[in-house]
Formats: C-alpha cells, structure tokens, sequence
C-alpha cells in the first residue's frame, strides 16, 4: 500500500526521475521561465520555491544546498545575484502556472512555468503602441 507516499512517478525509476528535475530546474533559473507539462510544473514548483527561499539568505551553506540541485555554477550564481534579490520582500510564491495548449503528439496539457516578476515586468515594459494616423487625419 501506498500510505503518505507523495510525488508522482511519470513513469520513471527514482534516479531517473532525480536527474530530470534537477535538468528541468537548471533550466528553469538558467531561462527564468520554463514550458513542459501540467503535472510536471505541479511537481517542479515546490522544489524551485524551496531554492529560491535559500537563495534569499545568501550564504554559503544555502550555496552548497543549492548545487545539488543546480548543477550549473553559473547558473546557481544568476539565482543568488540576480533572482533571489527580486523576492526579498515577497513572504512566498515566487511561481505562477500558466496552462497554454494541448500537445500535438500525444495530448498532454502543456503549461508555462515562470516568476512571478518576470510577468510582471514584462507587463510593464509594454509600452502603448503610438496611434497610426489615417489619412483623413493627416489632410486636417
């Protein structure tokens, strides 16, 4: 029986399964944002929050928890200088789960994992696009 055994499986043996998250959030930090499946964001997002809420308090034992995850340095260290500092004042989720379409070959939900100040940034950069005047405003 499977009493308070959680995560789901997809099909993988656990080391595999390992490997793929730690790939699948060296990615996300490395992008900011990542797209895959609904179920894989749901289980992914848990473990980036986590790095994140380490990445906060910058030391070097949350440092060292954090590459075990994060196998890239560079990357570890863009989440250290760069994302973490965006969220200091947030209290928690630092994600949000965007459903986008159905997978062509198979059929799978398909969702955007990003920042939440990712989006928000980007929404603000959107400038208003200048009004094209027409020709009956131009002759007056």
């Amino acid at each position: 029986m499977r009493h308070r055994v959680s995560g789901r499986q997809f099909g993988r043996d656990s080391s595999h399964r390992a490997a793929m998250f730690r790939s699948m959030i060296t990615s996300f930090f490395e992008h900011e944002k990542i797209e895959t499946t609904t179920m894989k964001a749901k289980e992914l997002r848990p473990m980036v929050e986590k790095l994140i809420s380490k990445a906060r308090e910058k030391n070097i034992h949350h440092l060292r928890e954090v590459l075990k995850v994060v196998r890239n340095k560079d990357v570890a260290f863009h989440l250290f200088d760069s994302i973490a500092p965006r969220f200091v004042s947030r209290p928690g989720g630092y994600t949000r789960i965007i459903k986008t379409r159905r997978r062509i070959g198979d059929g799978a939900e398909m969702a955007v994992l990003e920042l939440v100040e990712l989006g928000e940034s980007l929404a603000s950069k959107k400038t208003p696009t200048p009004a094209v005047q027409t020709k009956k405003e131009e002759k007056k």
